[in-house]
């Protein structure tokens, strides 16, 4: 067998290292036995070929010889590595000192090569127990690296690969269980690493999206938690981040077929992608349908939402009213610094309402807020027209009023409890409970016709579009702080001036300041380890663990190549894009540079760009870490 690795790797030690550092290195591996339960003869290779490397090492000519071997492979060009011959005897402890010299990849395909034909060992021998436990132990190693490099898909590969080995061959139970585990934990990656693909990888993304139904329904349903290997917490932050790689329609079917298995909050959903696509293609009849799968979803507090649908829908008159009725009493302190009038006040919320909570979120949405361009649409305009035209052929009695206010049209019993906060961010919205209403806020209304105030006034359709467009001109809100996500949430005070945060970051509501001051931190440490130095910072207390490990593996493969590169980063621009009690997104533009080193040596020039990129952050234990980002570009 050919290892692809040479005497000083081998040991672990630097071609700089001197006799004497060698044969002490030596001792120290050799009394540092491997405890995962190898055979006596897998140890005994191991301790052979380390003794072996450390006589080449220890003796001068014998080393001399062999760096001038190393020195005409490494001149010899691109296509030849150095290599070492082992015999077939001492081919276990050869892996063995392969998967220790940070090789698991290399180790796990030369292990599965032994154990197929006709290589395989003998069934029951010591020698398959070996090979066995090293493919186990190599495809888990190897995995964890291909995470942290975010190949989510090539380390689910290597976990199953090595499941279906030892599944053939019987062996080791224990090792098969950690094994699904790491399997099951990666479930959540894979279906980011294929849902993110473009849209024209389509079966990629169609596994990713049947990947993310079984994890759904692993768990028991969108409100369920029967997963404990992805908390609910975690799931939320998770669920967040898919929905940006989906497209609207690819959420609309998603959320349908878990609401008819009875979630409210994939009703919630539904109604919400609905909406989404029904404004941006200027199709009402979507809209018509969001607004029927909102009352379906029972959720509190929806009738400032359903005040923007009768809005989009052109039922002005229901629409002031709802939102009248609805509203909480800081949301209608908020919509009258916008305007005087109510329908102006409306045309500032549900404006507000479509950017921050409904447009954003989906892959193929990219579109304004804009009342006037959608009011001005002539499919809009033919909906309102003909929608209007039916319900005055059906003309009848007016809706039912009870207590001095009209009725909710919807044609069977409803319950309009005073409510004084709207329904949390839907995509928080796991598990929704409505509080139980009032007894004299019941009633039975039959389905009454659209209220037409417009038309009695003698005003033609384009009118509405006119009068609306009107409002948000002469009315447009005055610059004002804009109401938070969830509109009748207190408002937040104003922020402290910026202050040196040393970390941990623990405060429960950071300041920009603060979290800059994390991402310089973070910026600095990787630098400082790319670079072939120490970092003071506590890695562990500024990002999550996958992000320390893919930094910490990129600089152990530059410091093995005997490379620094020289990173630059500053920030020119950082604010806030969503803030919520666990989780922050920043947009944030770098000045980056960077130039790679080997000692004095430049082996690659310093290139120099703008970056434009999204950070998360993320609440973990009680403090805020970096827990992903990705280009803007």
């Amino acid at each position: 067998m050919e290892l692809p690795i040479d005497h000083f790797r081998l040991l672990g030690v630097s071609p700089a290292t001197d006799a004497h550092t060698v044969l002490r290195t030596l001792q120290h591996r050799l009394e540092k036995v491997p405890d995962q339960g190898f055979t006596l003869e897998a140890i005994r290779a191991r301790a052979d070929l380390l003794e072996a490397s450390a006589d080449v090492l220890s003796d001068s000519q014998r080393r001399q010889a062999y760096e001038a071997q190393l020195m005409e492979i490494e001149q010899g060009g691109e296509g030849l590595a150095a290599g070492l011959d082992v015999a077939p005897s001492k081919d276990l402890g050869g892996l063995l000192l392969l998967l220790e010299a940070g090789m698991p990849q290399e180790t796990f395909e030369a292990t599965m090569a032994c154990l197929q034909p006709p290589q395989a060992p003998a069934l029951g021998s010591g020698r398959e127990a070996d090979l066995c436990l090293l493919a186990a132990l190599a495809s888990r190693a190897a995995a964890a690296e291909l995470q942290g490099q975010r190949h989510y898909e090539g380390a689910a590969q290597l976990l199953q690969q090595a499941i279906q080995q030892l599944q053939r061959m019987g062996r080791m139970p224990e090792q098969r269980l950690q094994l699904s585990n790491d399997l099951r934990e990666l479930l959540p990656f894979r279906v980011l690493g294929l849902v993110s693909r473009p849209l024209t990888a389509t079966q990629e993304r169609a596994e990713g999206l049947e990947l993310l139904e079984g994890l759904v329904q692993r768990r028991g349903g969108l409100e369920g938690e029967d997963d404990p290997s992805l908390p609910r917490d975690d799931f939320q932050a998770f669920f967040k981040q898919i929905r940006l790689f989906l497209t609207a329609q690819e959420q609309v079917d998603l959320f349908d077929r878990w609401a008819r298995g009875g979630s409210a909050a994939a009703e919630f959903l539904t109604s919400y992608a609905l909406t989404a696509s029904g404004f941006a293609q200027r199709k009402p009849e979507r809209i018509a349908a969001a607004q029927k799968r909102l009352q379906a979803s029972g959720q509190p507090g929806i009738q400032p939402l359903l005040a923007c649908h009768h809005l989009l829908l052109g039922q002005i008159e229901p629409a002031v009213q709802h939102f009248n009725s609805g509203a909480g009493a800081e949301l209608k302190a908020w919509a009258a610094e916008q305007a005087m009038e109510p329908l102006a006040q409306l045309c500032a919320y549900c404006r507000d309402w479509l950017a921050r909570d409904v447009l954003p979120g989906y892959r193929d949405i990219e579109v304004d807020a804009d009342l006037e361009a959608y009011f001005a649409d002539r499919d809009v305009q033919a909906f309102v027209d003909q929608q209007d035209r039916r319900q005055a052929r059906a003309a009848g009695p007016g809706p039912a009023v009870i207590a001095g206010e009209p009725a909710i049209t919807t044609g069977a019993a409803w319950a309009m409890p005073e409510l004084e906060s709207l329904p949390p961010d839907p995509v928080e919205l796991f598990s929704p409970s409505a509080p139980e209403p009032a007894s004299d806020a019941v009633m039975r209304v039959p389905r009454p016709r659209a209220s037409r105030p417009l038309a009695k006034a003698g005003v033609a359709l384009a009118a509405v579009a006119a009068l609306i467009a009107g409002l948000w001109l002469v009315l447009r809100p005055r610059p004002a702080a804009p109401p938070p996500p969830s509109p009748a949430v207190s408002t937040r005070p104003p922020q402290a001036a910026p202050t040196a945060a040393a970390a941990p970051l623990t405060s429960a509501s950071p300041s920009q300041a603060e979290v800059r001051l994390l991402l310089e931190r973070w910026l600095a440490a990787k630098a400082d380890l790319l670079g072939g130095r120490t970092s003071p910072a506590d890695l562990d207390q500024l990002a999550r663990p996958a992000l320390v490990a893919d930094l910490r593996s990129q600089a152990r493969v530059l410091k093995a190549r005997g490379e620094q590169q020289q990173v630059q980063a500053r920030i020119e621009q950082f604010r806030f894009s969503t803030q919520s009690p666990r989780r922050i997104e920043a947009e944030v533009q770098l000045d980056y540079s960077e130039e790679l080193r080997s000692g004095t040596k430049v082996i690659k020039p310093r290139s120099r760009a703008v970056l434009r990129n999204l950070y998360v952050f993320a609440l973990d234990g009680g403090t805020w870490k970096l827990a992903d980002f990705r280009s803007r570009r």
